[in-house]
Formats: C-alpha cells, sequence, structure tokens
C-alpha cells in the first residue's frame, strides 16, 4: 500500500514544512500540493517541504501545458529532482477552465495537449532532442534539455473525464482521479484499464491513487462541519455523474448555493447540507475513514490519496491519517 497527502496552495509556506514533517512521521510516501492559479507557487512551496524533510516524496498537483510551457515543465521537474534526491513527482492535467479564462486562455485539444506533453517532456528528460510535429506542440528537433537530468521524473496525469482516463492509463507513470465519492473508483477502473490495454510494457505498472475528500478530527460534528463547508461552496457545480453517484438533485443545491453566493450565510448553508451530500468524502474519526474505504483496499486499491479540507485541524487530522495508513498496512 502507498499513502499520499493533497493540499491546496492557500496556506502560509511555514504551514507546509509543519505538515510535510508531520506527513513523514506519520508514514506517508508522497504529499501534492496544488498550482491553482493567483495562489502561492507550487514549486517553491514542495522545494521548501523537501528541504525540510528527509524521505517524502513530493509533487505538483498540478501543472498545465497552458501556463506553464512544457519545455520549462521539463526544467522545473529534472532541477527539482536535482534539489531534492529524485523525492519530485510531476503532475499534470489540461488545467480548468474557469481558471484559465481567468487569463485570456483556452484549453484547446486537451487530449492532444496532454499526450504531446508528456512525449515531449519524457524525451528531453532523457537527453534526446526532440523533433515535433503535432497539433498541439511543433519543435523542430533543435530542443534539448542542456544538462543532465537526474533521471526521468515520474509523471502523473490528473483526470476526471473517460477519454483522459484512458490515456493515463495508456501512457502516465501514475494517475490522479478525483474520487467524489470515494466509490467513484468503480466507475473509474474499467476507463484506466481499457488505456492500460495500449500500454507500452517498458513504462511498467501504473501508480493509480484513489484521491478522495476527507475530514477527520476527535470531534465527528466539527469534521462534518470543515467538509460540509466544502460541499456547500461546490456543490452547485457538481456534475450529473457525480450527483447521480450521491442520489442528489441539482435541485437540492439551489438553496445552499442562495444562502453562501446571495445571502453570504455560511452557517445556514452548512446546515442545509444533508448527509447523501456529505458522502461525497469522507468525515469523521479514523475509525470512519477505515471503515468507508475498506471496500477499495479489498477490491485492489494500492494507493490511498487523502485530500482537502482534511479537518478542523490540519495537523490532528494528519496525525489521525497515521492510524489510518497503519491499519492498511497491518491489513496488507
Amino acid at each position: 500500500m502507498r499513502f499520499s497527502l493533497r493540499l491546496n496552495n492557500d496556506l502560509a509556506v511555514a504551514e507546509y514544512i509543519a505538515i510535510a514533517q508531520a506527513a513523514e512521521a506519520a508514514g506517508f510516501d508522497q504529499i501534492w500540493v496544488s498550482n491553482d492559479l493567483f495562489l502561492r507557487s507550487a514549486p517553491v512551496i514542495l522545494q521548501a517541504m523537501a528541504h525540510a524533510t528527509q524521505r517524502i516524496e513530493v509533487g505538483t498537483g498540478i501543472l498545465n501545458p497552458y501556463t506553464i510551457h512544457p519545455a520549462e515543465i521539463a526544467m522545473l521537474a529534472a532541477t527539482m529532482d536535482e534539489a531534492t534526491g529524485n523525492r519530485f513527482n510531476l503532475g499534470l492535467a489540461a488545467g480548468a477552465g474557469e481558471f484559465l479564462k481567468w487569463v485570456g486562455l483556452e484549453p484547446a485539444q486537451p487530449l492532444t495537449a496532454m499526450r504531446e506533453s508528456v512525449l515531449a517532456i519524457r524525451a528531453l528528460l532523457r537527453g534526446e532532442r526532440v523533433a515535433l510535429e503535432g497539433s498541439f506542440l511543433r519543435w523542430s528537433g533543435e530542443a534539448y534539455l542542456r544538462f543532465a537530468a537526474p533521471r526521468v521524473t515520474p509523471i502523473y496525469i490528473g483526470a476526471m473525464g473517460p477519454k483522459m482516463l484512458e490515456l493515463t492509463g495508456e501512457i502516465a507513470d501514475g494517475a490522479l482521479p478525483l474520487l467524489f465519492p470515494p466509490e467513484h473508483y468503480f466507475g473509474v477502473l474499467p476507463y484506466v484499464e481499457a488505456g492500460l490495454a495500449r500500454r507500452p510494457a517498458a513504462l511498467g505498472p501504473l501508480d493509480l491513487a484513489a484521491c478522495i475528500w476527507v475530514s477527520l478530527s476527535t470531534d465527528a460534528g466539527l469534521a462534518r462541519r470543515v467538509l460540509a463547508e466544502k460541499v456547500a461552496y461546490y456543490g452547485h457545480a457538481l456534475s450529473p455523474l457525480i450527483l447521480a453517484r450521491l442520489g442528489v438533485e441539482q435541485a437540492e443545491f439551489r438553496p445552499i448555493e442562495q444562502a453562501v453566493m446571495v445571502e453570504r450565510d455560511m452557517a445556514r448553508a452548512v446546515n442545509l447540507v444533508n448527509d447523501r451530500m456529505v458522502r461525497i468524502g469522507v468525515v469523521g474519526t479514523a475509525g470512519d475513514v477505515i471503515e468507508r474505504l475498506e471496500p477499495l483496499v479489498a477490491a485492489g486499491v494500492e494507493h490511498l490519496s487523502f485530500g482537502p479540507p482534511l479537518g478542523p485541524d490540519r495537523l490532528e487530522a494528519v496525525r489521525l491519517l497515521g492510524e489510518v495508513l497503519r491499519h492498511f498496512r497491518r491489513s496488507a
């Protein structure tokens, strides 16, 4: 079993350092930080966390090839591996369309962009001159990395849709699918497996991380409130597939959206979030998390990835997740 922690890039740098040290002590294998626009820079955060730890791997969750050119992503990956002793993982995705529109960008040809970017970055990290006559990248053959990369950095793809999930199984080293709710793993797996059927043997096995939201505390009520706030804020934008899996109608979110967006009354919005909605993630104590995730582990999940909100006290949540890690490692 492998375990990772995911964080948004909206915290103070000092807090990331404390969380990374706690995660390493708890036995986590990886820690990922998002790179959403106009928040803190994930590569800078990851370097600070790596400097303050000895073993845990650090990763971008995620970069996109529209705001950062694939050539610069390859430079970043090689440099991060050099700086961290090969503890860096490169998380890539097509990016969130709404965020990209803020800076006048459209995520055109996302599947093509991801395929060509992964192939180009890998070739650069292998020390090759790259010639591409693609739809997204067109390189003449003069492009090469002008220093020796320590290794070919593992590339993880963040995927939600069927075609991107298939592409992930075909060409990525790892997958970071968001599972809303956790049981969505059983809907994701067939698409990943379709891609695995076309996967080159040289790539080796795929590290499929089951990415879930958790909110933990010894006070289950406080833990629920933190996740309910997240659901209240994002619930109206959930896809029909996620709503169907939760057994929730879109209309049920309308009064919640009204409370959040118009009335600015988060307390009222949270009170309107019901238990079916909260099942988008896992909430409660370490025992609650273990009980909810046992079916996934029994079905073959080998990498559990825990993401925000995590809980009212993030450091306490990491310590509680340590109990979850120890349980599943004993059971393996």
